[in-house]
């Protein structure tokens, strides 16, 4: 059974596992289903937000609606036959990477520390297919996971002050693109010219929870003609999603 932990007097916590585990995550994401569900047909009007991370959810509410006794209760209900919950929609992803070089300073020591070539590295990490399990540090950032374990190494100990927008990352078990420039400490292996966050659209993340992406390496001439191709208006973001 979850924990119901208190955050404040307008949210609380609910959390499935002390650690990281599949099981976790897979409650995670039904309850996040079934809330929004439920919200969708009329219910738990006094739910603001809801913040699914990998092993909890964070529910936020309001007060001058509903009591957190009440709305607890009714969460509560939604967890106890998670089995009936609604299957999350899942989306099917293939995003070009231009792995190495400029955009990835990183790729040749990873393969090194790993005792492989960068490009059994490139291999590894582009044939392993890898699911969002949230998305979280700045809009649009999607952690997934997992990776071979011949990639996984732990954080920078000294973070990049900045991290172009596009960077494809790898630390510990987890992959991510950058969708900003930003400060990052992750070991930077490629580039994607994929917009992950756009404000403009009706859902500003590309990605979203449980759902699952594969990289495809492509050459520095390719890499450029899909770049221009999305700045010009000619392709978009979801014409990378891909069928099962």
């Amino acid at each position: 059974m979850p924990r119901f932990l208190s955050l404040g007097d307008r949210a609380f916590t609910v959390e499935f596992a002390p650690d990281i585990n599949a099981k976790a995550r897979v409650a995670v994401t039904r309850l996040d289903t079934a809330i929004a569900a439920t919200r969708e047909d009329g219910g738990l009007e006094a739910v603001i937000d809801v913040v699914p991370t990998f092993r909890s959810l964070t529910v936020h509410y309001d007060p001058l609606v509903a009591g957190r006794a009440e709305i607890e209760a009714a969460i509560a209900t939604l967890t106890d036959s998670p089995e009936n919950a609604p299957a999350p929609e899942l989306g099917l992803w293939t995003f070009p990477v231009l792995y190495g070089g400029e955009g990835g300073p990183d790729l040749p020591r990873l393969a090194e520390a790993a005792g492989i070539t960068e490009a059994r590295a490139i291999d590894l990490h582009a044939s392993t297919e890898v699911e969002v399990y949230m998305l979280g540090f700045q809009p649009g950032f999607a952690f997934m996971g997992d990776i071979d374990a011949a990639l996984r190494q732990p954080r920078l100990t000294e973070p990049r002050i900045r991290v172009p927008a596009g960077s494809v990352a790898v630390a510990d078990r987890l992959t991510a693109v950058y969708p900003w420039e930003s400060p990052g400490g992750w070991h930077l292996i490629g580039r994607s010219p994929i917009r992950f966050f756009d404000a403009a659209q009706t859902r500003p993340s590309l990605l979203s929870p449980s759902d699952r992406v594969t990289f495809e390496p492509v050459a520095a001439k390719r890499y450029a003609e899909i770049e221009a191709a999305l700045q010009a208006g000619e392709l978009q973001s979801e014409s990378f999603r891909r069928t099962a």
